[in-house]
């Protein structure tokens, strides 16, 4: 029994050794697959991440212009109606109270 099992010994100890070292392998192939597949897909991410900023950009543009237009009517309305009249009657300096 000895016999037998002392000349198999080397045959596992090969055979553990050969899929050791063909592990190794597949795990940097992967790795590399996986480093080419995340760059390809962060790349597709960020041309889509443009994309939608982009339209959402051109949608937005009239929106802040009118909302421009309003606020600008609106402040230039109230400081000449408000603050403007009292100067001219009083004077150079607006009063403190």
């Amino acid at each position: 029994m000895n016999n037998n099992d002392s000349a198999k010994l080397p045959y596992l100890v090969i055979a553990a050794g050969l899929g050791a070292l063909g592990g190794a392998l597949s795990v940097l192939l992967a790795r590399k697959d996986s480093r080419e597949y995340i760059r390809e897909h962060g790349t597709k991410g960020l041309e889509y991440l443009n994309q939608a900023g982009a339209k959402l950009r051109e949608s937005t543009e009239g929106l802040v212009g009118k909302g421009r237009e309003i606020m600008s009517g609106c402040c230039a309305s109230a400081d000449s109606a408000g603050e403007s009249a009292p100067h001219a009657e009083h004077g150079d300096e607006p009063e403190m109270h």
